[in-house]
């Protein structure tokens, strides 16, 4: 690092900004203030922001305001929309006309890698630092502190981040700017494929007649289990369809990898017909009016397919 990082990220002396606090956003949120941070957060909805006061965190009447007070400012929104809203527009009331130099912006939503690519330029050029650092093990990691966080930017800075990031999970460096969002996409096609073979298997093994309880319990020491299993397994057969990452995110996150843009450049472009199929299924649940069901509600989708409602 150069003379704008002076001293390491301690607890004591770190000023943390945090913008959203969702399901995801809140519980990681509550971890830094558990690990004694100072933190300042911005809530569109200053009621949603209690629980986090009630915890020592102070608010921000603005995104300026916090930028303003805060070596460190985290973003857990949901749309690379508001990620642009946020850092950049809405002229002088926006994260980068309050960034103090040497201050770091660290993006933990799933945004798109031309995005932060943008925001990191933005920022190297009044002297401050950009990491994309989207994150994946929903609700339960994100309480838990076992997020995989996937990180893109300066790997100097990320190293200088680590501490915050060991509060929150487990953090890979991808490489340079966009690489942790790109990152991100991947898991998500994999996650998707993953939701739609489970919700299929569970569909299956019902009308087969088999206890689902006992097929799931059967096959996840083998080769059909996985993490997806693990965490949402029992969630789909219990018809628990609470979110820890809103079904209508995953249309936006298969998306940016299977959707074609004029101007994209050739060599990124990649054919993906099982993820177009997945991206095309969880619009279906938005279509339903599911879309703020969590990832697991695909299971619904199949369903319907199958002439089951309810």
């Amino acid at each position: 690092m150069d003379t704008s990082y002076p001293e390491p990220i301690s607890p004591t002396k770190t000023r943390i900004g945090w913008i959203g606090i969702g399901v995801m956003g809140a519980a990681m949120a509550s971890r830094l203030l558990s690990a004694g941070y100072s933190l300042t957060i911005y809530a569109r909805t200053p009621s949603k922001a209690l629980a986090l006061q009630s915890k020592g965190a102070t608010v921000a009447a603005s995104p300026l305001e916090l930028a303003k007070n805060s070596d460190v400012v985290c973003l857990m929104v949901g749309h690379p929309s508001d990620v642009r809203s946020i850092v950049s527009e809405n002229q002088n009331n926006n994260i980068l006309a309050g960034l103090n130099p040497g201050s770091v912006i660290v993006d933990f939503t799933s945004s798109h890698p031309a995005l932060a690519r943008e925001i990191f330029t933005s920022a190297r050029e009044k002297d401050c630092w950009a990491v994309d650092s989207p994150v994946s093990g929903g609700d339960i990691g994100a309480r838990d502190g076992k997020l995989a966080i996937f990180a893109g930017g300066d790997e100097r800075v990320i190293k200088w981040l680590s501490p915050i990031f060991q509060v929150l999970g487990k953090v890979a460096y991808m490489g340079p700017a966009g690489s942790g969002h790109s990152c991100k996409i991947a898991n998500q096609i994999v996650v998707g494929a993953n939701l739609l073979g489970l919700s299929e298997g569970l569909l299956f093994a019902e009308k087969t007649g088999l206890d689902v309880n006992k097929w799931m319990e059967a096959v996840r020491g083998g080769a059909a289990g996985s993490m997806v299993m693990e965490l949402f397994g029992e969630r789909m057969i219990q018809r628990d369809f609470r979110p820890g990452g809103f079904a209508e995110y995953m249309v936006k996150d298969m998306g940016m990898g299977v959707d074609v843009v004029e101007g994209s450049e050739d060599e990124r472009v990649s054919v993906l017909p099982g993820a177009a199929l997945g991206k095309q299924l969880f619009a279906g649940m938005v279509a339903n009016g599911d879309g703020h069901l969590g990832t697991q509600g695909l299971i619904t989708v199949i369903e319907r397919l199958n002439g089951k409602v309810g």
